[in-house]
């Protein structure tokens, strides 16, 4: 990818009197080594399928149409649908639906898909906009997508919670899902001058490569999620505190119990904790209410 993206970027908005919609958290990408290092380590094949969120003008989409069998943007501004259209339609690769992501039905869309036997694996591909971001990733993990991969361009801070190892610095409720769900690496810190608007923040590429095998067995998996959402709604509380104050443990008494049980201090906070810890919480609750 040869071409000077910040000036293909500018005729595009300037061509279609394009502005970054604030309220839809849009900066559009002007750094091809970016492109280029997000589009390498997707790592896709021509027997792939991509889906693409929130392609934008098409920054990424050009170099994915290139690699994969197919790529599905999903894109929420009807203003970029006319570029993408306009840019990639004499791709027969490409498919464009105008909806937002959280209501397009994605398990049936891959399985409808991969079902036509053309491709072998289905990945995400994106550049999320930051103010979505939690919510776009937990229903890609929760859904249990027969996805290989989701290689993301997200805000720094945001990635390094999603990319923690669970009871290590950085460690957030939504650390234990991805961890759960996927083995996360980080690609690349992206500076702020890559981008038109320049967002106040540096970004972050990661990869999540989903697990075939889950890290732990757990009696409910749901039932362990909420307990470690509870936890961290009070993470400056102990953890006897506040998974009591949520009614986890019915009182002190029996939350103390537990966890002697278990080999846990009491007045542990919830990041100390690993997922086997709260697997072993959920076992013993989960356990003592069927």
């Amino acid at each position: 990818m040869d071409y000077n993206i910040k000036n293909e970027t500018e005729f595009i908005m300037k061509k279609y009197n394009i502005k970054a919609n604030k309220s839809l958290g849009q900066n559009f990408l002007i750094n091809s080594q970016v492109v280029e290092t997000i589009i390498e380590s997707s790592e896709i094949e021509k027997d792939d399928l991509v889906i693409e969120i929130g392609p934008g003008l098409g920054t990424l989409t050009k170099g994915l149409l290139e690699k994969a069998g197919k790529v599905i943007c999903v894109e929420l501004d009807k203003k970029m649908i006319e570029i993408l259209e306009d840019r990639f339609t004499m791709y027969n690769n490409f498919q464009l639906i105008n909806q937002d992501i959280l209501k397009v039905n994605l398990k049936e869309l891959i399985e409808e898909e991969k079902n036509n036997g053309k491709y072998k694996n289905a990945k995400i591909v994106a550049n999320l906009p930051y103010y979505i971001t939690t919510p776009i990733i937990m229903k890609l993990l929760e859904e249990e997508l027969d996805l290989t991969s989701i290689t993301v361009m997200i805000q720094k801070e945001v990635a390094d919670r999603l990319i923690a190892i669970p009871g290590e610095k950085n460690t957030g409720a939504i650390t234990y899902a991805v961890y759960y769900y996927s083995i996360a690496q980080k690609i690349m810190e992206v500076p702020n001058n890559s981008f038109i608007p320049q967002p106040e923040v540096t970004s972050e590429v990661i990869k999540l490569n989903i697990r075939e095998d889950k890290p732990v067995k757990v009696s409910n998996k749901e039932i362990m999620f909420r307990i470690i959402k509870c936890a961290f709604m009070q993470r400056r509380k102990t953890l006897l505190n506040a998974l009591t104050n949520a009614k986890v443990f019915e009182t002190k008494e029996e939350g103390s119990s537990i966890l002697n049980e278990i080999g846990l201090d009491p007045n542990i906070r919830a990041e100390k904790l690993n997922l086997n810890d709260f697997s072993y919480i959920t076992d013993k609750i989960f356990n003592k209410t069927i």
